[in-house]
């Protein structure tokens, strides 16, 4: 809008400029022709007052014609305003609508975003379903279930498109301008957004570069705000413009209105002129020379003449007064002018400023820009070879754009200046006219003074300025007509563009309406649609009804199954208590024998037979009592089957029924699509009728206006149209257009849907009729299995060792299956979940408005993926269908074998039976106990190898938690934290979690250690038993063979014989079988190392990972050994510090003893009491002392143990970081997964790539259909084509490493070092964790980019075809014109052509349609196929289970047999137990001689034992078949069940199938009365269109009236104009012959003229020297001006370096104050205390000044023994002195010295006491004894080495030790030492290590002097300060202690 407003200010003040010069010319040529006409009249012409009537007569000409350009230009002006007036009531609307799709922008991006969202859930789901189906070993049905849920369709607003005809075009227009513009901003925005959003992602991760693109943003913000300052200015300069041309119009109106007063003030002038000459020449009638005449005159009537001359003086100064006026006027006018001008130039100045400082900004911006992007380049390198150039381009594009615009402001202010210079020009022609004019005027005054001949000469110069201003009036109107026809030439040019515009848009209404009509019917073909989809919905239901009461049957049959087994259960316990039963009666009748023996024979015997025979006759009855009772349990059981079987065939022929009633609904639901489409088609044929009728009554119209040509109202009408509508209409088609794809999505998953419901239905179906094939087949295989293993209840070893096989094999099968049961149960998990989160996006997006979803293709496509994996799972499936199928067959061939070689050794068996019942007995209980023992095993390596499975897959599952944690995170991702690390709380849980899975492994091993050491126990304990079974047998034979010695039982010695040759056989049997179980025994074995080298194998690749781990981690060990090692020396220097330390304290405590020792012993009553106080207080210190050194010590071994505990827990530390380094290898493998995953991904990005070329191609087919449609602008479009979208790529983002470890401050902080390099293996952990989130993230940015490229296409054609509208827009606003009519009539044909071609468009794009709904109907076939297929696969499967069922109880049931064969061998052996022990009565009886009735009983007692051993099977047989028929009736009763449900869902389908059908009936009545609407509909509008057509057909007519009207009118011009030409041609004549009166007149002004052409080309080139010298001077003024610019900006840069450091200053200021506030505080505090402690000090001072210390005058006296007899004399002087003696009575004493003082000191001490005296102070190694040196000396020596105050000894603790640096080395400290304590003196150390206050020097540890304000103990302060003598001195602290003592001694 403003490069447009300022194109209009520009072409305005081009105009306006060439109107004043035009001007200008005119006012020039008007007084040259003035001045020509009237020197001819003065030459040539005689008669004046012919001339004068001529000059009069082309005046009043001139001012007519002058008057109609005033006409024309008012017209002009209100044109003007008029069109201003247009263009702000646009600029509103503009803005409105601006704003409104602004928000529509808003709402569209919010939208996409959560589109995008929702696409990379979907995308992360697909991801998940292929993991799943990859990690799934066996591939099972999916068994979607998903309900159909209602989606929410909005209702569509429908609104004809002939609404609002009344549109104004230049708004519709401005309007489609308006939306280019903000199309463009959007994607400019879009574009940056995606470059912020790139930069924020890469700074997030790389550090580095945050400075950089801090300075970046900077840059960018500064050029948006330069951008909106050049806009801002760019707008006031335009504003300042228009302001100076109006003013510069009224300017030239003012200027124009005077001119024509001044000219008709001369024209008054020169009337009275001319009526004074006549009156003249009326006087004089002779024709004789003027001056005889004025001679005549004046002789005559000299005064008449006089008067006259005075009268016209007095006119002429009247009229010089009145042009002097003018003159003042015209001058004060010039001034303001000047003023104006000079305005003017400010402003340029101003704009040259600012230009400067914009080119300045640009260079330095330049300058950053290029810094920037080698500084990127250097760190980046490829990375952001992308990114940042692109932003480097973008503001130098922008840069280049804002130079364009101060060049074309330029160009505006030089144009100004232009028409500043003309408008002076004009300015100074007037000015020197009007001099010329007043000049001439004087030279009459004079010449009419002197001679007439003058006044002729001036009315010749007036003649010549007419002829001039004639020929200039008429340059001026060639001129004005020029323009005219260049304007009439543009406005024609401008209507023809607006016509051809209004043509398009026509046609683009037609289009519009036509796709209304469409989408009406596709809507009502969805909803059709709909209709049947809840059809299918309901009967999806239905079904899903149904399906959950077959499962609830299912759950009661399972229920009853387990009521049967308990009853089972409970008949097995009662025959185990019948069977204890038994053997307890058994043992009674034993008992009861062996007390018949001991009586009478004959009376035991009978009472034994009576006795047995009863109890059998009672056991006898019992027995069959049970044969009876299941004989009729089986004759129940049998009537029940065969009702069973009549119920089943019955269901069979239902079943039957309903799919021939199913078949007949297909068949009807196929009748009813033919006749759907039949009436479709006959719709479709009426359409086409109707399209024919519009298209004749469309040819109607134009003929009808082809008739009429005024057609002016219908533009006006198009042109004051609402944008309104167009609006409307654009928002109502896009949302229908989204409604539309949401509806084909919505159909796509209905669609989906119904073929998983189709799928379950069909599944049901045949898992029923499967499931009834099964139960015949079961009862079939049952009776043949019956007949079977009737004949196999006795098996030999070779059957057992093939049925373990046989059991193996089914054991393996079993697995499979399990497996199979699992990875169904978890796809139909995941299926669930999949279902779930399709439902939650469904609700989702009907609670959100309607999105347009644009990528159904892609949907499609993943469907048809889908669809093959399916087939390829299904291909795996049929594969191991045909395996399982092989190895059934493999085990029917074995079991016929099997049976075969059954039958062989019945026979022999039978042979052999009744030789080996006892041994069988014994070895068929080993038997039984091995394969227990087996089983076991078994069990127990099947419970190891699903351990371990177990543990394989919580290590899968957790690395896929991880993983989808991982994901999760990286989804809820757009906020910034969830890219962060994992926390602490999933740490720990991996930590837990490895712990775990260690704990499981060494359980593993302990179990497998346990059950190595069971096996070989077992096979040790079978192999002892047997040995021991085997020397029993042996003791038995031998006791037998001992027994039967005698020659009557050698038959029966015979028979034994054969029963040991069988017992042998039997043994050897045995012995096979022994070593067949230790070949399992070794199977096993074998199996326990293969797992034993499973774990070893595991070990060792943990062992690698911990290798791999110590390498990742031996920057850390590193760091933490040197670490732990300066901690170590740390503790050992500190150790033996605090030794140094103790040391020291205990020597100070032994010379503070000593002092106090020698300063009690001579003590006097008043100082006594003070010096025990401070001796109670030093003990009491010394106690503290010792208490801190013991601590010290106590603490010394506290750290030691520390010390051994950190190792103890380092190696702790070190096992941690193994298994996180074997976590960390887990990771890996889970990071390689993800790299495939990703290369899958990037694989599906390639083809997604190609469909976007294809898109591509279609796209730029479209633009050739755009462009054929635009062939006019084919130039422009060239132009445009040359910009091509730059798409940004993502910068990959770069991996952090390293881990830095701080040295701890304080020993605490030792132990957290191996917790640091734990924490930093998490870190690690994290570390792959965000490698996996950035793959994730990039294979989302990839997606992103696929998006992006999409968008950035759309948006490069929104753009093209913006440009192309903003072109369109510059040639409609400069071109208006009136030619309309014929372009009308063209426009009307173009849009039947358009209408036509949009018509085949439309047919084509509906057999498309109809082709794609016919392939979706074969692909919908083609599923149902293949869902068939597999449902016939999955009952064949079902099938073989059930068989596999069967089979295992069949084998439950020899099982059974075996036990019962089992209880029959130990009853033989209970026989031969019983034969045995007649055996030995018999031979009792024999010896006896009773050999008869022994022989008898045996008999008896044998054929007992065959009834009882007959009656045992019998029962067990009968036991058997008990079982095998109540299994069978539970079968039957389930069956049963299983039909009934069948039945009852068969009929609810059958009604459920008959209401379908009748919904669907009515909703083909209603589709037919709906076609039956849409034909009134359309006939209605015909007849609305009729109308129109009548309507229009009248404003033709109207319009021909008015053209009528306007032909009268310009007839009528007409008439005029040829009236003016025959004045014309009249006024010609007249010039022609004035021409040639002129002819000779012109000779004679050509030399005027050539004088004046010389003096105005000297004019002109004196003003081109100065423009040129003003132009040089501006030019040095702008580079002045840049040199400044330049320079004050480097003065910027400094004063915002000195800025800089002046913050930093003056925080550095604020510190030093705040520190020097508390160090006033401090020096406040320590005044306090110096007066204080200066206060004491005087009074101690007064206190002892009379007083003289004890101590000193002991040690005075000691040393002046001590001192060499030479110098004592000095001693005794000093002591004098401090006693206060004069030197004369010093003198008298040391002369007297022999005599007295010797002997009084000799007595007073007692003889030697002198020399016991030593003084107790210890001696330093600075103390020697030096006796040479003198007394002074020694004493001054003694008083500072006793003066020099230590510590404070309370202080000496570890936490108040003050460290070296805080006092200076022999001076003393201004802070006091609680100021300076550091909180832990390991901090101190690690600051200071080689400070060491113990080790230090003595000047340094402890100073001579202690401040005023120290606060110890008086003995531990210097003597000095105490001196008992001594005047008090105000003694500096800077002096030192030795010179305070020679001033001492001076005095």
């Amino acid at each position: 809008m403003a490069s447009w407003l300022g194109g209009l200010g520009s072409g305005l003040g081009q105009s306006l400029g060439q109107v004043g010069d035009s001007l200008s010319s005119l006012t020039g040529q008007i007084s040259s022709f003035t001045k020509d006409i009237l020197l001819e009249g003065a030459e040539e012409v005689g008669d004046a007052a012919t001339e004068l009537h001529v000059s009069n007569s082309r005046l009043r000409e001139i001012e007519s014609i002058n008057a109609a350009q005033k006409l024309e230009n008012d017209r002009l002006k209100k044109v003007c305003s008029d069109l201003e007036e247009k263009h702000e009531a646009a600029e509103l609307q503009i803005k409105q609508l601006s704003i409104e799709y602004r928000n529509q922008l808003q709402q569209k991006e919010v939208e996409i975003s959560h589109l995008k969202a929702r696409q990379n859930a979907l995308q992360e789901q697909l991801q998940k379903v292929q993991t799943a189906a990859q990690t799934a070993q066996l591939g099972a049905g999916v068994l979607p279930a998903a309900t159909a849920s209602a989606s929410y369709v909005p209702e569509v607003r429908h609104s004809s498109g002939f609404e609002g005809d009344d549109m104004d075009f230049g708004d519709i227009i401005w309007s489609q301008q308006e939306i280019n513009r903000l199309s463009n901003e959007v994607s400019r925005l879009e574009s940056e957004v995606d470059h912020w959003k790139q930069i924020a992602v890469s700074s997030k991760v790389q550090g580095t570069n945050d400075a950089e693109q801090s300075e970046i943003c900077k840059l960018q913000n500064v050029v948006k705000e330069l951008k909106q300052n050049l806009s801002q200015e760019i707008d006031e300069h335009q504003h300042e413009l228009s302001v100076l041309q109006d003013a510069h119009r009224q300017k030239l109106v003012e200027l124009s209105r005077r001119h024509r007063e001044e000219l008709r003030e001369y024209e008054e002038r020169i009337e009275e002129l001319e009526n004074r000459l006549q009156q003249d020449g009326v006087s004089t009638d002779a024709v004789d020379d003027p001056k005889i005449t004025e001679q005549k005159k004046k002789a005559q009537s000299p005064d008449g003449g006089q008067v006259e001359e005075l009268q016209v003086v007095k006119d002429l100064e009247d009229e010089i007064r009145k042009l002097n006026h003018q003159l003042s006027s015209a001058k004060a006018e010039n001034k303001n002018l000047l003023k104006e001008q000079e305005f003017a130039k400010l402003e340029k100045i101003q704009i040259a400023q600012d230009y400067e400082k914009l080119k300045s900004d640009f260079d330095a911006l330049q300058r950053s820009v290029a810094e920037q992007d080698a500084l990127l380049k250097e760190q980046k390198q490829p990375q952001s070879k992308t990114s940042l150039p692109q932003d480097v381009v973008s503001l130098q594009q922008a840069l280049l754009e804002a130079e364009n615009e101060i060049a074309r402001l330029s160009s505006l202010n030089q144009e100004l200046t232009s028409a500043q210079h003309k408008h002076e020009n004009i300015l100074s022609s007037n000015t020197e006219d009007q001099n010329s004019e007043i000049n001439q005027l004087r030279q009459d005054l004079e010449r009419k003074e002197h001679e007439l001949d003058e006044s002729i000469a001036e009315r010749e110069t007036l003649i010549a300025e007419l002829e001039e201003l004639d020929k200039q009036n008429q340059e001026a109107t060639q001129h004005m007509i020029t323009l005219k026809e260049q304007l009439s030439k543009q406005h024609t040019e401008t209507d023809s563009i607006i016509k051809q515009l209004k043509l398009d848009i026509d046609c683009e209404r037609k289009k519009v309406s036509e796709l209304e009509t469409e989408k009406m019917k596709a809507i009502k073909e969805l909803d059709s649609q709909k209709e049947k989809l809840s059809h299918c919905s309901y009967a999806l239901n239905d079904l899903h009804i149904t399906k959950q009461q077959l499962q609830d049957n299912i759950k009661d049959l399972q229920e009853q199954l387990r009521k049967a087994h308990e009853c089972n259960s409970q008949s097995k316990k009662e025959i185990e208590e019948l069977q204890q039963r038994l053997k307890e009666r058994e043992e009674e009748l034993h008992v009861s024998l062996s007390k018949l023996t001991e009586k009478s024979n004959e009376e035991s015997n009978h009472t034994c037979q009576d006795l047995i025979l009863k109890d059998r006759e009672v056991e006898i009855a019992k027995l069959q009592n049970d044969v009876s009772e299941n004989k009729r349990i089986n004759e129940d059981l049998q009537k029940s089957l065969s009702n069973l079987r009549i119920e089943n065939g019955k269901l069979m022929a239902a079943i039957e029924e309903l799919k021939q009633e199913l078949s007949d609904a297909i068949s009807e639901k196929k009748k009813v699509h033919l006749e759907k489409d039949t009436l479709v088609e006959a719709l479709k044929m009426e359409k086409r009728q109707l399209e024919s009728e519009l298209n004749e009554t469309e040819k109607r119209l134009l003929e009808q206006a082809r008739n009429y040509e005024k057609t002016i109202e219908d533009l006006s009408k198009a042109r004051s149209m609402d944008t309104s509508a167009l609006q409307l209409e654009h928002e109502r088609l896009v949302k229908l257009h989204q409604e539309k794809d949401f509806k084909l999505a919505e159909l796509k998953k209905t669609i989906e849907q119904m073929e998983l419901d189709h799928q379950e239905t069909k599944e049901m179906l045949t898992t029923s009729l499967g499931g009834q094939k099964q139960l015949t087949d079961l009862i079939k295989e049952k009776e043949v299995f019956i007949e079977k293993y009737k004949n196999q209840a006795l098996q030999a070893k070779q059957e057992l060792e093939e049925y373990m096989k046989v059991s193996k094999k089914q054991d393996v099968l079993k697995q499979n299956l399990e497996e199979k049961d699992r990875s169904l149960a978890v796809m139909k998990e995941e299926n669930n979940h999949l279902k779930e989160e399709i439902e939650r996006l469904k609700d989702q997006q009907s609670r959100s408005t309607p999105v347009v979803e644009p990528k159904t293709l892609d949907i499609i496509i993943e469907l048809e993926s889908e669809v093959t994996q399916l087939k390829v799972i299904k291909s795996n499936l049929e594969e191991e269908i045909k395996v399982l199928k092989n190895t059934i067959e493999d085990q029917n061939q074995a079991t016929v074998k099997l049976q075969q070689s059954l039958q062989e050794q019945r026979k022999e068996i039978d042979e052999s039976k009744l030789q080996c019942q006892q041994m069988n007995v014994t070895h068929e209980r080993l038997f039984l106990e091995k394969d227990e023992e087996i089983k076991n095993l078994q069990k127990t390596i099947e419970q190891i190898k699903t351990q371990l499975h177990k543990e394989r897959q919580i290590i899968q599952t957790d690395a896929s938690d991880l993983f989808q944690e991982t994901k999760v995170q990286t989804l809820n991702g757009e906020n910034g934290n969830e890219k962060h690390d994992l926390s602490k709380a999933e740490i720990e849980r991996l930590v837990k979690g490895i712990k775990e899975r260690e704990m499981e492994i060494k359980l593993l091993n302990e179990k497998n250690v346990s059950l190595s050491q069971q096996i070989d126990q077992l096979s040790k304990d079978e192999v002892g038993k047997l040995n021991r079974i085997i020397q029993e047998k042996d003791l038995e034979i031998q006791a037998l063979n001992a027994r039967v010695s005698s020659a009557s039982y050698r038959q029966d010695v015979l028979s034994l014989q054969q029963q040991l040759q069988a017992y042998v056989l039997e043994r050897e049997q045995v012995l096979a079988v022994l070593s067949e179980k230790t070949r399992e025994n070794s199977q096993l074995k074998t199996e326990y190392r293969n797992i034993m080298d499973m774990v070893a194998a595991k070990e060792a690749a943990l062992v690698r990972l911990q290798e791999e781990n110590r390498r990742l981690s031996n920057r850390s060990e590193n760091s933490s050994q040197e670490m732990s090692r300066e901690t170590i020396q740390n503790l050992s220097r500190i150790i033996r510090e605090k030794d140094i330390e103790i040391d020291a304290l205990s020597q100070k405590c032994q010379t503070l003893l000593t002092v106090l020792q020698t300063s009690s012993t001579g003590a006097d009553n008043g100082a006594g009491g003070v010096n025990s106080n401070q001796f109670e207080e030093l003990l009491q210190e010394r106690d503290k002392l010792k208490q801190q050194v013991k601590k010290m010590e106590e603490w010394k071994q506290q750290v030691i143990t520390t010390v051994q505990n950190m190792q103890h827990e380092s190696a702790h530390l070190q096992e941690e970081l193994h298994r996180l380094q074997a976590q960390i290898s887990v990771e890996s493998d889970s990071t390689s997964r993800l790299q495939v995953d990703y290369n899958g991904l990037i694989q599906s990005y390639e083809q997604n790539e190609k469909k976007l070329k294809s898109f591509s191609q279609e796209l730029a087919q479209v633009q050739h259909s755009i462009g054929q449609l635009y062939s006019t602008k084919d130039l422009l479009l060239s132009k445009l084509d040359l910009v091509t979208p730059s798409v940004a790529t993502a910068a990959t983002v770069s991996q952090l490493s390293g881990v830095q470890c701080s040295p701890p401050e304080a020993l605490s902080e030792e132990s957290k070092l191996l917790q640091n390099e734990l924490e930093q293996l998490k870190k690690k952990l994290q570390e792959k964790d965000s490698t996996i989130r950035i793959l994730q993230e990039n294979n989302q940015r990839l997606s992103d980019s696929v998006a992006t490229a999409s968008e950035i296409e759309r948006k490069s054609q929104e753009g093209t075809e913006s440009e192309m509208r903003q072109i369109k827009e510059k040639h409609d606003v400069l071109q208006k014109s009136l030619r309309e009519k014929d372009i009308l009539i063209k426009s009307k044909s173009d849009q039947l052509l358009s209408v036509s071609e949009n018509l085949s468009n439309k047919e084509n794009e509906n057999e498309l349609l109809k082709q794609a709904v016919t392939n979706l109907k074969e692909r919908n076939l083609i599923l149902e196929m293949d869902i068939r297929k597999l449902k016939e696969e999955n009952e064949k499967i079902v099938a073989r289970c059930r068989e596999k069922e069967t089979e295992f109880r069949a084998l439950q049931e020899t099982n059974m047999q075996f036990s019962m064969m089992l209880k029959e061998k130990e009853f033989e052996s209970h026989s031969m137990k019983e034969k045995a022990l007649a055996f030995e009565k018999l031979l009792k009886d024999k010896e006896q001689g009773k050999t008869g009735e022994l022989n008898q009983l045996l008999n008896e007692v044998k054929s007992m034992q065959e009834k009882a051993v007959t009656f045992q099977q019998e029962r067990d047989q009968v036991m058997v078949a008990l079982k095998q028929k109540q299994m069978e009736s539970s079968a039957l009763q389930s069956e049963v069940q299983h039909l009934h449900e069948k039945e009852q869902r068969l009929n609810q389908e059958l009604e459920r199938l008959r209401n379908h059908l009748l919904e669907m009936e009515d909703s083909y009545t209603r589709e037919a009365l709906a076609a039956e609407d849409r034909e009134v509909k359309l006939r209605k509008k015909v007849l609305i269109l009729e109308e129109k057509l009548a309507s229009s057909s009248t404003a033709v007519e109207n319009a021909s009236h008015q053209a009528s009207l306007q032909v009268e009118s310009l007839q009528e011009q007409l008439n005029l104009v040829s009236k003016q030409r025959d004045e014309t041609m009249l006024q010609l004549t007249i010039s022609q012959d004035q021409v040639k009166q002129y002819a000779l007149s012109l000779a004679n002004l050509q030399m005027v003229l050539e004088q004046f052409q010389q003096e105005e080309k000297a004019m002109y080139s004196a003003e081109l020297e100065r423009h040129q010298k003003q132009s040089a001077e501006w030019k040095k003024k702008a580079e002045n001006l840049e040199e400044k610019v330049v320079s004050l900006q480097e003065s910027l840069e400094e004063a915002n370096a000195a800025l800089d450091a002046a913050s930093r200053l003056t925080e550095q200021l604020d510190i030093k104050e705040e520190q020097i506030e508390e160090l006033k505080k401090e020096g406040e505090v320590r005044r306090e205390m110096l007066e204080d402690m200066q206060n004491k000090l005087m009074n101690l001072m007064n206190s002892t000044e009379g007083k003289v210390d004890k101590l000193l005058m002991r040690n005075l006296f000691i040393g002046h023994f001590h001192t060499p007899k030479n110098k004592r004399l000095e001693v005794l002087r000093l002591m004098g002195s401090i006693l206060g003696l004069k030197k004369e009575e010093l003198d008298q004493l040391l002369s007297e010295e022999q005599r007295g003082v010797t002997r009084w000191v000799t007595g007073w001490l007692g003889g030697g006491a002198g020399s016991k005296s030593v003084p107790s102070t210890p001696l330093r190694p600075t103390h020697q004894n030096i006796f040479n040196s003198s007394f002074s000396e020694l004493f001054v020596k003694f008083l500072e080495t006793e003066s020099s105050p230590s510590l404070p000894p309370p202080k000496l603790s570890v936490h108040h030790m003050k460290p070296l640096g805080a006092a200076g080395t022999g001076k003393t400290s201004s802070t006091p030492p609680n100021s300076q304590m550091q909180d832990s003196p390991v901090s101190g150390m690690g600051r200071r290590p080689d400070a060491n206050p113990f080790l230090a020097p003595r000047s340094a540890a402890v100073p001579l002097i202690t401040p005023a304000s120290s606060s110890g103990h008086l003995l531990m302060k210097p003597i000095s300060d105490a001196l008992p003598t001594f005047t008090p001195l105000p003694v500096s602290s800077d002096a030192s202690a030795g010179a305070v003592l020679k001033d001492l001694l001076k005095q």
